[in-house]
């Protein structure tokens, strides 16, 4: 791979990276601490919607972006020629 393509491979996994990381902004601060009296109005099995997302809801989307993350760099790898062979 030349700079070149480095450059372009680093690029996208920043970009990638920042779009996850916004994410995890919103769901940690917005949904948890921010917009949490609001969600507290609405009820998911019992509890408080604010309640579940600063519990359950902030791990369960955190899972989730590891496994985005994994998925779209395995794609990026592969588009750059550098994924790692499975044999």
């Amino acid at each position: 791979m030349d700079d070149t393509q480095r450059r372009a491979y680093w690029r996208k996994n920043l970009r990638l990276m920042a779009v996850l990381l916004a994410v995890w902004a919103l769901v940690s601060f917005g949904a948890g601490i921010l917009f949490v009296e609001p969600l507290n109005e609405i009820v998911v099995g019992g509890f408080p919607l604010g309640f579940w997302f600063s519990q359950q809801g902030s791990i369960l989307t955190f899972v989730a972006l590891i496994a985005i993350y994994v998925w779209r760099m395995d794609r990026l790898d592969r588009e750059f020629g550098v994924a790692e062979d499975e044999g």
